[in-house]
């Protein structure tokens, strides 16, 4: 007999079903949205309107912003608007978007992370010829390059799971479309699916998380050769880097590279590569980068010298 697909919509299970703790929750995750816009939107802001574009690190900065706020808006409003119903639904259309949504701008995201990590990697160990290998032509092949990456990774996805039946039940033990929670619900074998998917995605996330690793082993270990007030720069502007690598790839990498199976804890391991890194990002690139910070004094005090004197 052929098995049919009569879902229409998901029902999420969300954080939490005790009301009391969804409602502490709506007031954090309301907080946490509201500083990953502000957050992200100041940095492309000061990027565009301080000259920085023009710098290769600023350049991908810039839109490594703009892909964090896609990723999150994807996730978080529909998140924040569950914890105040109680039936928390999902058309089945809105399921299979928002699963190629997250998978589009999360994948984006790394490629874009690994990119900056070769950017350090020639203004580091290739000084000389950084702006030659570097220069705005290849950047934005490098740029183009992640977002198709992206695309094709996110296609593969989403048409792994459309061709599923889906006959009941309907309920997903989580806060948004992820692939192995819905496959999950399909009335079928999705054993092979459940390993093409991990293999997809777990080979992004580790084999990207190792070259991340090794780059920046080299570019720590050439820095024996720089001056004192050189190395002090490299590690202030690695540090970023490598402190966003980790918190993003560690929660990924669980998540991704395992069978298809799904855990209690899947929920609070999302939250962190869906709202905190793209909350913590501006943070950790404008607390331990100088440059970002005197192109923010300098577009406040235009902003207050305009409001002063109007001009």
């Amino acid at each position: 007999m052929e098995e049919v697909n009569n879902v229409t919509e998901f029902i999420f299970w969300g954080l939490s079903q005790n009301p009391e703790v969804e409602e502490v929750c709506f007031v954090v995750f309301s907080f946490f949205y509201m500083v990953i816009l502000l957050g992200n939107l100041l940095i492309m802001l000061t990027v565009c309107s301080g000259n920085l574009f023009k710098s290769p690190m600023y350049f991908f900065l810039n839109f490594l912003s703009f892909v964090d706020i896609c990723y999150s808006s994807v996730t978080a409003p529909k998140m924040i608007i569950d914890l105040l119903v109680k039936k928390k639904t999902i058309s089945y259309v809105g399921c299979m978007l928002q699963l190629f949504g997250v998978h589009f701008f999360g994948c984006t995201e790394i490629f874009i992370l690994t990119v900056m990590a070769y950017d350090r990697y020639v203004a580091i160990c290739k000084p000389l010829h950084y702006m030659t290998i570097m220069d705005r032509e290849r950047c934005n092949k490098m740029l183009l390059g992640t977002w198709i990456s992206g695309f094709l990774h996110s296609i593969i996805q989403v048409a792994l799971v459309v061709q599923l039946p889906f006959c009941g039940p309907n309920e997903i033990d989580h806060y948004f479309c992820d692939v192995h929670p819905v496959l999950k619900l399909a009335c079928t074998d999705t054993y092979i699916v459940g390993v093409v998917v991990t293999a997809n995605s777990g080979t992004i996330a580790l084999g990207s998380f190792v070259i991340l690793l090794i780059s920046y082993t080299v570019i720590l270990m050439s820095l024996r050769k720089q001056s004192s007030e050189g190395r002090r720069k490299a590690l202030s502007t690695c540090g970023s880097h490598i402190a966003v690598v980790i918190i993003f790839f560690g929660p990924c990498t669980f998540m991704y590279m395992r069978p298809d199976t799904t855990f209690s804890e899947d929920k609070m391991v999302a939250i962190f590569y869906t709202i905190i890194t793209p909350m913590l990002n501006p943070l950790i690139y404008t607390l331990r980068n100088a440059e970002v910070k005197n192109a923010m004094r300098k577009l406040w005090a235009r902003k207050v010298s305009w409001e002063t004197t109007g001009k």
